[in-house]
């Protein structure tokens, strides 16, 4: 596998966490306007890059490879419940 065959299967192995990590917080300003957010977008954005991307290496390591739904699943539930508990104020 060349170089830039291996950056394409990177780069879509991680596009589902980025997306995702990009949406929640800009997302969660619309609908939990009342509760102050514990970090700046940026910071939110790479926690949840972060936990995202770990979850996605876990369900390539669980299942012996990527794109089943369990992991998509973990992703969503992951994603929000940081992004939840970012705006509780939740510091970790």
């Amino acid at each position: 596998m060349g170089a830039l065959a291996l950056l394409n299967h990177v780069l879509n192995f991680v596009a589902p966490a980025l997306w995702l990590a990009f949406m929640l917080p800009w997302l969660g300003r619309f609908f939990m306007k009342k509760r102050p957010l514990a970090h700046s977008y940026q910071a939110q954005v790479a926690l949840i890059f972060i936990i995202l991307v770990v979850a996605s290496v876990a369900g390539l390591v669980l299942f012996g490879r990527d794109g089943k739904m369990l992991t998509y699943v973990a992703l969503a539930l992951l994603g929000a419940s940081t992004q939840w508990a970012m705006h509780k104020g939740w510091q970790g």
